[in-house]
């Protein structure tokens, strides 16, 4: 599958790029991740360091494998944050068929080994430029912060083929979506103060 033009424009891509939660099983090849990693690595970076570092992940049988532990993990952890949504997210964590990727057959995990203060950010900022071009290109992703524990354990590095000093900062699951997401509201800017 290779990427088509981009045929919207920035602010376009901003206000309807959406969390897709639904997949078609497809991986994506090389002609349409490289788009995605090239605009991942002109985001902002602190002082020009530059310490995003990528690892994709499409073999299935690794995928189910990582969601499985990572599902595990996530609904033994306590997740207060998500209470006052009425901690229904929660729930299905603990359905033993329920896929942290949804289904689709590209992970990128966004990371570092650097141990800049403002590596992190530096990190969601590259995920962020992903996430618009991949939207802007007709496909779909997801940053699946329930597998964050998962992929920063010392055994999963090593199936992953990655350093012992990689830290898993954002990771991002893109494909075809398999329907429309709808769009969800957002609040009005808070602004705090304008002096």
């Amino acid at each position: 599958m290779s990427m088509p033009e981009a045929s919207v424009s920035v602010m376009d891509a901003i206000h309807e790029r959406r969390s897709v939660r639904s997949y078609l099983r497809r991986k994506l090849d090389w002609d349409t991740l490289s788009p995605l990693l090239a605009a991942a690595v002109q985001a902002p970076t602190a002082m020009h360091r530059e310490p995003w570092e990528f690892v994709v992940v499409q073999d299935a049988d690794l995928l189910k494998k990582l969601s499985e532990r990572a599902r595990l993990i996530f609904a033994d952890e306590p997740h207060h944050e998500l209470l006052d949504r009425g901690g229904h997210a929660l729930d299905i964590f603990t359905s033993p068929d329920f896929d942290i990727f949804y289904g689709a057959g590209t992970l990128i995990v966004i990371g570092t080994r650097s141990e800049s203060p403002l590596a992190a950010a530096d990190c969601w900022l590259a995920a962020q430029n992903l996430m618009l071009a991949a939207h802007a290109n007709g496909l779909g992703t997801c940053v699946i912060g329930s597998a964050l524990a998962v992929l920063n354990l010392p055994e999963t590095k090593l199936e992953l083929e990655v350093p012992y000093n990689f830290t898993a900062i954002v990771p991002v699951i893109a494909g075809v979506p398999s329907g429309v997401t709808p769009p969800t509201s957002r609040r009005k800017p808070f602004l705090l103060s304008w002096l």
